[in-house]
């Protein structure tokens, strides 16, 4: 039998010892313009150029850590009855779509999980479904790839996600079960769903968390997560009575949407270095940054900080900022922002992949001394990755990035190395 692997997340730039990832398969193509708005996208993805750059993406990591694909690791899990029967039936019941519930549960694992993700098309076999205009009985998870949100490992735990739009429920659903239930992941899940007097305004999701310092989190309130998500997370925080902890609170615009989630604005490089977009995480703007000590399991104090790096100066991280498509215009700078160009992903301390676009970007990580490799020369092995100290993999990036999210976005960290 397989080891199971314990969920161990501690920075954000540790070296990468496990990944969840997800193909993007039909659920992508499964739109149309009518739909793509309710399906939180702003244009239609061209599949097979999506596929050939997240083939790019998924081949890097695979050379350089382990990889879990989501929809194997459904098909595994739905090979149980009992297992199978409770996912299934909880998915049926939030969905109200309890009569397409002895369909799904006939279905063999992998067919199941295919369908669980691609969506399950509506049998027109009633006058009221012959009327409907929707094409599917379950609708396609178009954000999927995105793994990122739908849930979170901090520390030793895995945060569920609660999704800010009901459409990316189903993500959730989906990322308890592997967790709770598969044999290769050691861990305990916290689901806000699972609270008894849950408040519907309650939404968290993993781009707007991250694990700094194993006791300090950034969290980004904005259209996706917000001050109720924020204040189930420092619930959980409290009842570990035994450790001092620190939650530095980012509030983020609500438009436009490339400010989805607060790793669009500042993610994490190497020791000492982070990515940030420079307008809103340096200079003065409405937009506050909020620090909650947490002491012997209480609120100690809450105050609000100059900027986001002055309060992570002031728990001894002293990072060096770089800019979001550099420092000479503002101009290129909200360009590269929207494509994505502060969303990096650490596979290793200073070791990180983005996308090969934003040129003005990689080029002032070029004058901060990271070296700049193509993902497709790692992948024929002109050049060696384990051999450098120091890099970014610059990923071919058309279709992805219109989707609305980079690499950091479509990973979800099962277990990082320590860093000192």
């Amino acid at each position: 039998m397989e080891k199971r692997m314990p969920v161990d997340i501690r920075s954000e730039i540790g070296e990468l010892e496990g990944v969840i990832l997800h193909t993007p398969g039909h659920e992508v193509e499964n739109m149309t313009p009518k739909n793509a708005e309710r399906s939180l996208y702003s244009d239609i993805l061209n599949l097979s150029v999506a596929s050939r750059e997240y083939a790019q993406f998924s081949g890097v990591l695979e050379k350089l850590t382990r990889t879990f694909q989501v929809q194997d690791l459904l098909a595994d899990i739905l090979s149980n009855e009992k297992i199978k029967e409770s996912l299934l039936e909880k998915i049926c019941r939030f969905e109200g779509r309890p009569d397409i519930f002895p369909h799904l549960l006939g279905l063999p694992p992998e067919e199941g999980a295919r369908q669980l993700i691609q969506g399950v098309v509506e049998v027109k076999d009633t006058l009221t479904k012959y009327l409907s205009t929707e094409r599917y009985a379950l609708r396609p998870l178009h954000n999927f790839f995105f793994t990122r949100d739908a849930s979170m490992s901090v520390l030793d735990d895995v945060l569920i996600g609660r999704m800010a739009n009901d459409v990316r429920e189903r993500e959730s659903f989906i990322m308890e079960a592997i967790f709770d239930y598969h044999d290769l992941f050691k861990t305990r899940t916290v689901n806000p769903l699972n609270k008894k007097h849950l408040t519907p305004s309650t939404s968290i999701e993993g781009g707007d968390v991250l694990v700094v310092r194993d006791d300090i989190l950034l969290i980004g309130n904005g259209s996706r997560t917000t001050s109720q998500g924020i204040d189930f997370i420092l619930e959980q925080l409290i009842q570990q009575k035994e450790k001092r902890r620190h939650i530095i609170v980012q509030e983020l615009p609500h438009l436009p949407e490339s400010f989805i989630h607060l790793d669009m604005v500042f993610t994490l490089l190497g020791p000492g270095e982070c990515m940030v977009y420079e307008p809103l995480i340096l200079k003065t703007n409405k937009y506050q940054t909020i620090h909650i000590y947490v002491e012997d399991g209480r609120v100690s104090k809450i105050r609000e900080e100059e900027n986001l790096m002055e309060s992570l100066r002031g728990l001894g991280m002293d990072l060096k900022p770089i800019l979001c498509g550099g420092s000479k215009d503002p101009w290129i700078q909200e360009r590269e922002q929207w494509h994505s160009g502060a969303n990096f992903f650490a596979v290793g301390p200073g070791k990180v992949i983005g996308y090969e676009r934003n040129v003005y970007t990689l080029e002032e990580m070029s004058r901060h001394g990271y070296e700049i490799f193509r993902a497709r020369d790692i992948l024929k092995e002109r050049v060696d990755p384990h051999q450098h100290d120091k890099y970014v993999i610059a990923l071919d990036g058309s279709e992805l990035p219109r989707g609305g999210g980079g690499a950091r976005c479509m990973t979800m960290p099962v277990s990082r190395k320590p860093v000192n």
